[in-house]
């Protein structure tokens, strides 16, 4: 490891210590917006329209709002949808079809999100947390620190900011929609829960009550948070689970991954499988491959061992090429060490697809978000 090692924080501050966003209209429930609408003195099917236009047009802009009388929308605006993220920098990868920005909060945190558009989809990496306060030691943000949680509305709007820019041809390739969304970006999810939760719920929703996506087309990542992990194979919301595994024994995983002291390697894949078992859906499991640290056979073997233990057909395994981050002496496996990495896991009758890497060049990849001003 390089530099002063970051301390575990499993504190999980409600919002943190730099105040609490304004309310916005995303974080109330359909029954609360219309609440919200008629203290502002409007009728209640204003909530309705707002909702329309927030989830279903993806703008919150008063002079879209043709149908809302100017008084009323100006008053609605102003009083229900407060300016939380701005964007201060974005920068583009692979033609012009990855997209990172850099978003400001309201009270000056910071925290990123990475746009991706494929042949056959749309995929948005998105923060739940600016920092994080797990401290894995390959991981940029992880080495940051947690600053604070993310309130759902500024989760969501990272989201709807994305959707939007696709729908307007911002993005080469023409007009399209959102298809997936992954939390994957700054932060651990399972560690801003009740948030992360009520974004997925806005996420699912049916429009105009919320973006109308398709939970399997959601992916939750948790470095083995086990007892929330747990909590949300009970949600009955089937998205994707994605656990950050990196290791297939304790003594390396503790070192990589400081979470597994609390829950180790077995507890949690026995709670991911549990999440399968409950769910239906199939388990992601990611793993960087560093150099010399943890892409030796014998632990793709045991990784394959450990999976198959607790059954088939359960898991599918994403190796991905670590991606270089600065000042750190770790680098990518050689790719003849992949190649042997992925082919041990497939003897073993484990699906294993190598994670694509696109981003790494802007800093967009997977463990590489950091939140930096610098061009």
């Amino acid at each position: 490891m390089t530099g002063t090692p970051v301390r575990l924080d499993l504190s999980s501050p409600t919002r943190g210590p730099r105040g609490k966003p304004p309310k916005h209209f995303v974080d109330l429930t359909p029954e609360q917006r219309v609440a919200a609408v008629t203290e502002l003195g409007e009728k209640p099917f204003r909530a309705k329209q707002l909702a329309t236009h927030y989830f279903t047009h993806l703008t919150s802009d008063p002079a879209l709002m043709t149908d809302l009388p100017k008084a009323s929308r100006d008053k609605l605006v102003e009083g229900l949808f407060p300016t939380l993220l701005t964007a201060h920098r974005t920068q583009t990868a692979d033609q012009g079809t990855t997209v990172k920005t850099l978003w400001h909060l309201f009270d000056g945190a910071k925290v990123e999100s990475v746009l991706m558009r494929y042949a056959n989809r749309t995929t948005l990496c998105i923060s739940s947390q600016a920092g994080c306060g797990l401290a894995c030691a390959f991981c940029a943000t992880g080495q940051l620190g947690l600053t604070r949680n993310l309130s759902t509305a500024e989760i969501v709007e990272q989201v709807r900011s994305a959707a939007r820019s696709l729908a307007d041809g911002e993005v080469p390739g023409g007009p399209t929609r959102l298809t997936n969304v992954v939390f994957m970006g700054m932060g651990e999810p399972l560690a801003n829960y009740k948030a992360v939760m009520e974004t997925v719920r806005r996420l699912v929703a049916p429009t105009p009550d919320g973006l109308g996506m398709s939970a399997r087309n959601v992916t939750v990542s948790t470095v083995g948070m086990v007892a929330s992990m747990d909590k949300l194979a009970d949600e009955g919301i089937p998205v994707t689970l994605a656990l950050s595994l990196h290791a297939p024994d304790d003594e390396l995983r503790s070192e990589l991954v400081p979470v597994n002291t609390r829950w180790n390697v077995d507890e949690a894949l026995d709670s991911a499988h549990r999440y399968f078992e409950k769910t239906g859906r199939r388990v992601s499991i990611e793993y960087a491959l560093i150099r010399d640290i943890n892409d030796h056979a014998w632990r793709a073997d045991l990784l394959g061992e450990k999976l198959n233990a607790r059954g088939r057909g359960w898991v599918h395994c994403n190796p991905i090429p670590l991606n270089p981050v600065p000042g750190s002496k770790w680098t990518a496996s050689d790719p003849r060490v992949e190649q042997e990495f992925v082919a041990r896991l497939r003897a073993h009758g484990i699906p294993t697809t190598i994670r694509d890497t696109r981003g790494s060049e802007i800093d967009g990849a997977c463990g590489q978000l950091a939140a930096e001003e610098d061009e």
